[in-house]
């Protein structure tokens, strides 16, 4: 099976809510692709593929929540350690934190600040990328503690939001939507 059939059934298993989680919105949903084995495999093996084709990476870092459903995947194929990193309040120990604007208030993530070691390259994943605020607060707490964005990596863009352009490190995205 080549890369464009397995992108194929990837995007066949990604459901669609229409109104979910409020009127207007189209919800994409990842779950779809975990419950439909060939459809997660094949997720995995595009991802791992593209993961080996990027330089040196030594440490992955996924955003709570989804994230943590691909971070862990992509630590155990390469070897690398993972770093999560989280809402507000949900990581012991010495952290460092961000806060981003969200559409309805403002949202604060955190990485514990003894979990990357200055100048390490890192691959930051989560599911999705909308309008880019988690992400580029995400960037910066890696900067903060020392560490190299070598990219980002999601699952799925929604390319109407724009939030790559809100992103000073190079970006790929899996599918897109419009």
């Amino acid at each position: 099976m080549d890369n464009n059939d397995k992108l194929q059934i990837v995007k066949d298993a990604i459901k669609t809510y229409v109104n979910f989680p409020k009127e207007g919105i189209i919800y994409k949903d990842i779950f779809g692709v975990y419950q439909n084995v060939t459809a997660m495999r094949a997720m995995n093996d595009l991802i791992i593929n593209h993961v080996r084709s990027l330089e040196k990476i030594d440490v992955i870092v996924a955003l709570d929540s989804r994230g943590f459903l691909l971070g862990p995947i992509i630590s155990s194929e390469l070897g690398k350690p993972f770093v999560p990193i989280r809402k507000k309040g949900k990581l012991p120990g010495n952290v460092k934190r961000e806060s981003y604007t969200l559409e309805y208030g403002e949202a604060t993530m955190e990485i514990q600040t003894d979990s990357i070691s200055s100048g390490k390259r890192v691959l930051i994943v989560d599911d999705l990328l909308a309008t880019g605020g988690t992400m580029a607060a995400s960037i910066k707490l890696v900067k903060a503690i020392g560490a190299e964005v070598v990219e980002c990596l999601v699952l799925m863009e929604l390319n109407s939001l724009n939030g790559r352009s809100k992103l000073p490190v190079p970006v790929f995205s899996l599918i897109q939507y419009n």
